[in-house]
């Protein structure tokens, strides 16, 4: 099973507790108190794997990582490109 990171936080717009899974779309709770929320999240963390996997999607999550080793940058990267150096 995969860890995901949460976020709660309190919203005066909502004067309640927003929780939120920032790898899963769309995936957020809220509640009266942090652990409501929480709670709540827990839940609709499940609801959406269920209905990520019956459309045979699989959570951006366990695609990170797959290219790790496999791409490099060049060490001139982050320098302007030639012709863009008179406007930096």
């Amino acid at each position: 099973m995969y860890n995901y990171n949460i976020n709660i936080f309190y919203s005066k717009e909502d004067d309640g507790y927003i929780a939120d899974i920032p790898d899963m779309q769309f995936c957020s709770a809220f509640g009266e108190t942090p652990e409501k929320a929480l709670e709540e999240l827990i839940v609709a963390k499940q609801l959406w794997l269920e209905a990520t996997n019956q459309i045979k999607r699989r959570p951006m999550l366990e695609l990170k990582g797959i290219f790790k080793g496999k791409i490099w940058m060049s060490d001139d990267f982050n320098e302007p490109l030639e012709e863009m150096k008179e406007y930096m």
